[in-house]
């Protein structure tokens, strides 16, 4: 059989028939087996072309055939037969390849992602946020569809979906991929996936696809010597796709993908380019990329960097910006360092924005501490004021994901607050604090599936979200929908929560209150300031500076009793600001009430 003229790797349907392509440089023969050939393992050989791939078109071969290919090596007894490493499906991850269906009809040619400075993202797990009675008790693509009007209402435009590739098993947090090209079958496939990108599109949701390359597996791995071959020490992983050296070890084995082999760059950046093109995701979140740059995951440890993984994410976000400049790129790096968000071409990864290790680390100490003595307004202003070059939509802020609540010793914020209680007082008022934080600092805001009605405990992803929250802390949701509605201006009178600046004029490290002015173009219903009381008491009367003279207007009461009955209930009237030194830099003041551990936000009309 000849070499296929078409173009591209894996199994590509044509009329009347499939073309396969392989890379298996080290082969003397390959072929593919599979349901339209009896499962033969000679029937259907494939070419070899340059740079050891190997293709052939196979009429009579269609869409939902199961198939591996058959590859005969000097390195193995016996043909070795192995899924395919661009399968768009499989049966499971240690079962067979399927040929996916290329072909969908979208309903969402009018969509466009939101602006990055109006994006509110929430982080879900596909297999947990809702479980499925009729499929073994696990969540899919299809029950978080059936959410997506309530997330519409709270507000939220943006969902970022944890990894969902293909992996062991069906219970997962995802990070362990088994094939990147496929999508989890037990959530609901290729087309399980589109209908929740269509679904989340015709409701303004952007979706934002988590991306596993510093490691692959290590389990359910058809990758591993993949034509048969590994150096000594390797017998059982390493291989062409892999180092074969100290490069490949990693937190979850000698599994580091090549990133300076020109192949295995191919891959993982066709696996980035699909996610964008072919299944329309409006983003990416690239896992631990510490991970990708250096063998430990390190900072300033040249000895242990990865160069081939820095010129790998360059390549691949350089393509990006040149085809779909639009589209978000995240890197989960966690050390807040700025040449990861830097352009590439001044030497930059190219990253449009990173999670904000220390905002959250910072954040999340400061309402934990049991003492109200152990909060630094200094810390709070530092990470108010954190921007990386300059640009405050370079960091994504937040005081949940899933790392930060995925274990006993490190659970969900209000838990950590009052464990075993956890809906309390001092849990409620501390943690929604820490949202009016996330949703008025500088920055892309972030919550984690459930935060919204106070799930606390430690997540899981064999547990289901209790979603009896919703209702029964009904107040705490609207509280995250009054801010959220705020963040993204939903009124026109909170401009500047979409801005980059911020002053930050008001420090109390003794009364622990702070007070910092936001604003895009500046002015009314532009200027924003907003109060923080991270103390147990009260104040009827607190002064503080603002930028204009006049009418201010409360736009938002963390202590209302409509958000919980066990709130105070402080009452915080619309204050008019007159001219006069303030102490803290402000041509103008004011005297606002402030309830304990509360909130305030204010503008002009």
């Amino acid at each position: 059989m000849a070499a296929s003229n078409r173009p591209g790797m894996g199994a590509l349907p044509y009329g009347g028939g499939v073309t396969f392509r392989v890379w298996a440089p080290s082969a003397n023969a390959v072929c593919v087996a599979g349901t339209f050939n009896g499962w033969s393992a000679n029937a259907a050989p494939l070419t070899h072309e340059s740079g050891g791939y190997w293709s052939t078109d196979v009429p009579g071969a269609g869409v939902g055939d199961r198939y591996k290919f058959v590859l005969t090596t000097p390195f193995a007894a016996a043909p070795l037969w192995k899924n395919d490493p661009y399968a768009r499906s499989l049966t499971h991850s240690n079962g067979d390849s399927i040929v996916a269906d290329p072909d969908y009809t979208w309903h969402d040619p009018g969509y466009s992602t939101p602006a990055w400075n109006s994006l509110v993202l929430y982080e879900l797990h596909v297999g947990s946020f809702l479980f499925d009675a009729a499929h073994h008790r696990r969540g899919n693509f299809d029950t978080v569809v059936s959410k997506l009007d309530e997330l519409v209402d709270l507000g939220v435009n943006g969902i970022l979906v944890m990894a969902a590739d293909e992996f062991p098993g069906d219970v997962s947090w995802g990070y362990n991929p088994a094939y990147i090209f496929a999508i989890e079958e037990s959530y609901g496939g290729p087309n399980g996936f589109r209908r929740l990108v269509d679904a989340a599109h015709e409701r303004g949701i952007a979706v934002i696809f988590d991306v596993v390359y510093n490691h692959l597996g290590p389990d359910d791995l058809d990758l591993w010597r993949f034509n048969g071959w590994s150096p000594d020490g390797y017998e059982h992983q390493g291989g062409i796709y892999f180092y074969n050296d100290w490069r490949a070890q990693t937190l979850w084995g000698h599994t580091r993908p090549d990133y300076g082999r020109g192949e295995v760059r191919q891959y993982l950046r066709d696996n980035a380019l699909r996610w964008l093109e072919q299944r329309h995701c409006d983003g990416l979140r690239w896992d631990a990329t510490g991970w990708i740059r250096n063998v430990h995951g390190r900072n300033d440890d040249p000895g242990s960097d990865v160069p081939d993984g820095w010129s790998l994410m360059q390549w691949i976000n350089s393509q990006i910006r040149e085809r779909q400049p639009w589209k978000l790129i995240i890197a989960e790096d966690m050390q807040d360092n700025a040449w990861l968000t830097k352009d590439v071409a001044a030497g930059g990864a190219g990253f449009g924005s990173q999670w904000a290790a220390g905002f959250v680390h910072t954040l999340r100490r400061t309402l934990i501490a049991p003492d109200d003595r152990q909060r630094s307004m200094q810390d709070v202003r530092a990470i108010l004021a954190q921007r990386f070059n300059g640009n405050a939509f370079q960091r994504v802020i937040y005081t949940e994901s899933h790392d930060e609540v995925s274990k006993q010793e490190q659970a969900r914020v209000p838990e950590m607050i009052s464990p075993g209680n956890a809906d309390g007082y001092f849990a409620q008022k501390r943690s929604t604090l820490g949202a009016a934080v996330v949703f008025t600092a500088p920055g892309i805001p972030m919550i984690f599936m459930g935060q919204e009605f106070l799930e606390w405990g430690f997540w899981s992803d064999a547990r289901e979200l209790d979603w009896s929250k919703a209702s029964r802390l009904a107040g705490i949701r609207q509280l995250y929908r009054d801010l959220i509605r705020l963040r993204r201006n939903w009124f026109d009178t909170t401009r500047g929560l979409r801005g980059h600046d911020i002053n930050v004029h008001h420090v109390n490290d003794g009364d622990k209150v702070i007070a910092f002015h936001r604003w895009d173009q500046g002015g009314a219903r532009d200027d924003v300031v907003v109060v923080l009381n991270f103390a147990a008491r009260a104040y009827a009367s607190y002064r503080i500076g603002l930028p204009r003279g006049g009418q201010w207007h409360v736009r938002f009461n963390s202590d209302w009793r409509g958000y919980s009955a066990l709130f105070g209930d402080h009452p915080s009237f619309d204050p008019w600001a007159e001219p006069g030194a303030n102490g803290d830099g402000m041509p103008f003041g004011a005297d606002v009430g402030l309830g304990a551990y509360s909130a305030v936000i204010l503008s002009q009309d």
